[in-house]
């Protein structure tokens, strides 16, 4: 209308929020290191993810129209959070927790807190059915928010009492105060003129605003201070992260950290808590220094070349860790006591079983734990037989996979995967292949920091090795988070090489594996720039046939993806799927319908390929005998190349 408003366009609202997502990328790809390494690659890693959603919002030729303001509104909502996300992400890398107090630890681990309920809050009230989002975009993004709601509960779900009501009753632009209902947050991070400037300016915690924060000594700490308890089985102190004269405002963000979920749920004792990751420990385990943390979170800790003791920054005299197994007994007690699902299996000796009963297993653990020491032994032909029989132990039953890895031998056959003994690296890889067979062992694996080096046996291995690499990249890639993980590592070009150059029983796993890695839209483009496409297209054309499913449930997976699609075409695979409509199994006519289908959609060049080739009389076959799915598919396809031919 003359004189008016402008109608506005969305991708008009996406250039500031995707000029962040492209900060973050960058800044990610810088690598992040110290405390908070692993918060700081987890949010990058899921605000990466939505630069596909801002693009295809940009590239939409949606119109906001009388609906503008509300649009406007999410889309600035998440601009903020993200812009957020990235002074976070700034200053989080910066924290040295040698040189830093536990206080400003504490507002790092609130604003970790706040940024993700921001994230969560504005990924949900964005109208995607106003959208032109691709469905695999969407998929993509519910991961994210999936991923990133875990990640809000982990740092003390949403934040409750009058924290959240002030929270809830301010715009997202706001910052949150943990613990005051006047103006700046504790934790609040600045950064001026952010997106604004050529360069950046990465803020110091030295330089946070702490006007409005009580006095240091008030603060809870992230790291408690211990109260010491007597390990009856060792001569060493039990911690207890408890401080007698720290404050106890309700509003506190650690306190928050520490309770329930839930309203009515009991607090969790602080003795019981990890003094790393708040959380309820489930493997607890003492340093040199006498602490106790959780193993998996001490354990990272070490890998990270860090050498002293988190809490008290003593220098650790050695790394050995030692099974807390009073502490632990205390804490299956105190689980079974108030009705809390317990974080391990294992209990008192005995181990519970599918059906609610329990077997005791006292003598196992004893015996076990006996073959865990062995795998850190100066002898090589000790650590051979130990890593032979976990593997024969694990492979016999969920049992003995919950013990082992109570033992804490997951980190140790991580560490014996760059072993140079073949036999003793083959074994090591199917151990812990046997175990990731249980569901709760697959986040230990992960923490451990399998990943690298089952992709480097996947690489260099034996062919045994490679199998069953392959195999533990399957297994631990069921877990929608570990896609992203694992497709990030390196591990798509070694399956696809294995793929390709692998026995029958190797290119079978590494078909599975890249399967489920294919799922996760962001592992589409890089198993095309690994080769898969060549790669499955001989497998269409193998004479013996024995891949052909798997080649085109693949191709099934990719042919959604743009990249993908253009290198099908590129490859001269139309050809060989008109051939399977043809002649192949009545599964395979299903697949080469659906992928044609993918390929063709709003593809005149694709379309007329069909028709040039005869597609015509073997789809109209399947569209009248064909399984279900290919009746629909084939259907499909028949509409669309009639479509060209109406005047």
């Amino acid at each position: 209308m003359a004189g008016g408003e402008p109608t506005a366009v969305a991708g008009d609202s996406t250039k500031i929020p995707l000029q962040v997502v492209h900060d973050v990328c960058r800044i990610s790809g810088a690598g992040f290191a110290g405390f908070f390494k692993k918060d700081c690659t987890d949010l990058a890693r899921r605000v990466s993810l939505l630069a596909y959603l801002l693009e295809e919002i940009r590239d939409s030729n949606t119109h906001l129209g009388s609906s503008s303001s509300s649009h406007d509104s999410c889309l600035y909502d998440l601009s903020i959070a993200l812009k957020a996300a990235k002074r976070l992400l700034l200053a989080a890398n910066d924290f040295d927790p040698k040189i830093s107090a536990d206080a400003e630890r504490k507002k790092i681990v609130f604003q970790f807190q706040c940024v993700t309920w921001k994230l969560v809050k504005s990924l949900g009230s964005l109208p995607y059915d106003q959208f032109d989002i691709s469905e695999e975009v969407q998929e993509q993004v519910e991961l994210v928010r999936s991923q990133l709601t875990r990640a809000k509960e982990r740092y003390g779900g949403p934040l409750t009492s009058n924290v959240l009501s002030r929270a809830l009753s301010q715009p997202l632009d706001k910052e949150i105060d943990p613990l005051q209902s006047g103006s700046r947050g504790v934790g609040t991070l600045h950064l001026e003129n952010v997106g604004n400037n050529d360069h950046e300016v990465r803020p110091k915690l030295g330089d946070l605003p702490l006007g409005n924060t009580p006095n240091g000594n008030d603060c809870v700490q992230i790291v408690q201070e211990p109260k010491n308890l007597r390990n009856s089985s060792k001569n060493s102190e039990v911690t207890s992260p408890k401080s007698p004269g720290l404050a106890r405002e309700d509003d506190s963000p650690s306190k928050n950290l520490v309770e329930n979920k839930k309203p009515n749920s009991p607090i969790i004792p602080e003795e019981y808590l990890c003094p790393i990751s708040l959380e309820l420990m489930r493997d607890p385990v003492i340093v040199a220094t006498g602490q106790t943390y959780e193993r998996s979170f001490i354990q990272r800790w070490i890998d990270g070349a860090n050498t002293r003791c988190p809490k008290t920054q003593q220098i650790l005299q050695d790394l050995t860790l030692t099974p807390n197994i009073a502490l632990r007994s205390l804490i299956s007690d105190w689980c079974a006591k108030n009705n809390v699902e317990q974080p391990t299996a294992l209990a008192h000796g005995r181990i519970k079983r599918s059906d609610g009963s329990f077997r005791d297993v006292s003598g196992d653990i004893a015996a076990i734990e006996a073959i865990v020491r062995k795998l850190s032994s100066r002898s090589t032909d000790d650590r051979r037989a130990a890593v032979a029989e976990i593997r024969s132990l694990s492979k016999r039953s969920t049992d003995n996979r919950v013990l082992i890895a109570e033992a804490g031998a997951i980190p140790v056959l991580v560490n014996l995967l760059t072993s140079e003994d073949g036999q003793i690296q083959e074994n090591a890889v199917t151990s812990i292949l046997n175990l990731s067979i249980f569901d709760n062992n697959k986040g230990l694996i992960m923490l451990a920091g399998a990943v690298p080096s089952v992709v480097q046996v996947l690489r260099a291995g034996s062919m045994e090795a490679k199998e069953n690499a392959a195999a533990t990249i399957f297994s631990l890639s069921l877990g929608d988070e570990n896609k992203i993980i694992i497709g990030a590592s390196g591990a798509i070009p070694a399956l696809v090489e294995l793929l390709q150059t692998g026995s029958t029983r190797g290119k079978k796993d590494a078909a599975t594996a890249l399967f489920n890695l294919c799922i996760y839209q962001g592992n589409k483009g890089r198993a095309v720039r690994a080769g898969i496409i060549p790669a499955l297209l001989m497998m269409l054309k193998d004479s013996s046939n024995c891949m052909v499913d798997e080649a085109l449930t693949i191709l099934s997976v990719l042919a959604s993806h743009q990249e993908a699609k253009a290198a099908i075409a590129k490859a001269s695979t139309i050809p060989v799927l008109i051939d399977l409509l043809r002649t192949g199994l009545p599964r395979n006519k299903e697949n080469a319908a659906a992928i044609l289908l993918s390929l063709c959609k709003r593809d005149t060049v694709n379309l007329s390929c069909l028709c040039r080739l005869g597609a015509l009389i073997p789809l109209t076959e399947l569209a009248n005998t064909g399984t279900e799915r290919a009746k629909r598919k084939a259907t499909s396809l028949l509409e669309h190349l009639r479509k060209p031919l109406q005047p």
